[in-house]
């Protein structure tokens, strides 16, 4: 077979990025998420819960789970990105996970609204998040070998923008074709493709099969045409010991590495507060102000729209400031849409009193979801070049492995703060309000990050 061409690996690279942002669009955010909530309220009403401690019930439960998710991926991210640069080999790990990510995605098929599966379904949600994360890591780590110091941010840039354009394809399909709303219809007023039954919500359901097939249909040219680069240390015994030693000897050097450890502590921080932005967005939306899952589908189109155009500009934005600025800026915005969210409810909007039947508060947090969308796209661009920068280039996997660490090993502390607070409160509002914390904590650690990547070694 002829080796592919260079701008075929770089196409072939941001494919990951158009194969995997379905699951985060319609399963962890948009779909299933708010689905799943739906369910859980409906389940607990009917054993006799208050209607408004049944939503913080709900919103507790699914941010335990995404928090045993976060804590085994923290775990064993960096033994995996160690292992990875030790033998050499990441295109192993990739089919392994990938093969993981599709099993899990296919099982949400089993979440039936009669007598539903909270448990099954929350381990099977895990298992999809767990194969989506470790992908991640060794795709990462590629980024690397498809372009110079300058080129990498267009490319992250524009791979993520790519994989907005794959998630914002996906979300119109399942909105326009399957995802039902109360009348049993889709968004254009058909019922549900294929004969699905919108009583059993077979049309919702069918968002997890959806998102694995459309994952091995795009996986095809990322298989095809990326290659990891030739390795000495590939196919050499002793590589799982021997990337432990070499993990512990790179984690009792964090703290003499200032910057990296300065921006591994942000970054685990700021991205954890992103990720319970993204998870309970749409889930505080049907709670606060009664929306339907099309209703949340129809936010999430435009956090995708706005979030594909300023993951290119991010990208170019990078090339030009560099990705400290552009995280800097991202972070700021991002406290204040957060604020802003919390005013926003059926009764009123910025503290004002609204009519019982006004769209202004829909209107705000449909605009609050155009910013979120915005932030992320390029603050998700701009801190993978960040990781490029401070990483030693002959430990890229294991740099992401800790990347992954730093996104994960917290990545409990906003689900079970929310969870926690929604609990002690039984208000989903209050239950929101951790997140403006952790943005603080990570934009105060980045004063230490060098932009550079500069570190005493």
């Amino acid at each position: 077979m002829a080796e592919p061409t260079h701008k075929k690996r770089i196409w072939g690279w941001m494919m990951y990025d158009w194969a995997t942002q379905p699951y985060h669009t319609l399963i962890i955010t948009f779909i299933f998420g708010p689905f799943f909530a739906e369910q859980v309220i409906a389940t607990l009403t009917a054993g006799g819960m208050d209607s408004e401690m049944a939503k913080a019930e709900a919103q507790s439960i699914w941010g335990y789970g995404l928090s045993i998710a976060g804590l085994t991926i923290a775990l064993l991210a960096p033994v995996l990105g160690a292992v990875a640069d030790s033998t050499g080999r990441r295109m192993p790990w990739i089919r392994t996970f990938s093969l993981i990510y599709v099993i899990g995605a296919f099982g949400l098929w089993l979440a039936t609204p009669t007598d539903f599966p909270t448990v099954l379904i929350l381990v099977l949600f895990g298992l999809g998040m767990i194969g989506l994360e470790f992908t991640t890591i060794f795709t990462n780590a590629m980024l690397p070998d498809l372009g110079t110091r300058e080129e990498i941010g267009k490319i992250s840039g524009n791979g993520w923008a790519w994989g907005y354009v794959g998630g914002l394809i996906a979300l119109v399909v399942m909105l326009l074709c399957f995802a039902e709303n109360a009348s049993g219809v889709t968004l254009i007023g058909i019922s549900p493709l294929f004969g699905f039954d919108a009583a059993a919500r077979e049309g919702t359901r069918f968002v997890g099969p959806f998102v694995a097939l459309w994952f091995i249909v795009s996986m095809i040219p990322f298989f095809l045409w990326v290659r990891e680069p030739k390795s000495g240390a590939g196919g050499h015994g002793g590589g799982f010991s021997k990337g432990l030693r070499d993990l512990g000897v790179t984690l009792k050097s964090l703290p003499a590495r200032k910057s990296l450890f300065a921006y591994l502590g942000s970054s685990m921080f700021y991205r954890d507060a992103l990720n319970g932005v993204y998870t309970f967005g749409g889930i505080y939306a049907l709670g606060a102000l009664g929306w339907s899952v099309v209703d949340v589908g129809v936010f999430g189109i435009l956090g995708l729209l706005t979030g594909t155009l300023f993951a290119y500009l991010g990208g170019a934005a990078d090339t030009r400031f560099g990705p400290k600025t552009v995280i800097v800026v991202c972070i700021m915005v991002l406290m204040a849409v957060c604020a802003s969210i919390l005013t926003i409810t059926r009764d009123g909007v910025f503290f004002i009193p609204v009519a019982a039947d006004s769209a202004l508060p829909d209107i705000a947090f449909y605009v609050c979801g155009g910013v979120i969308g915005a932030c992320g796209g390029a603050i998700q661009s701009a801190s993978r070049t960040m990781m490029v920068r401070q990483a030693d280039p002959e430990r890229m996997t294991e740099a992401f492995g800790l990347y992954a660490l730093s996104g994960k090993a917290t990545s409990f502390l906003a689900p079970a703060l929310i969870a926690v607070v929604s609990d002690v409160t039984n208000s989903q509002r209050l239950g929101i309000t951790p997140l403006i914390g952790l943005f603080l904590i990570g934009l105060i650690l980045l004063a230490w990050v060098n932009p550079e990547g500069a570190e005493v070694e």
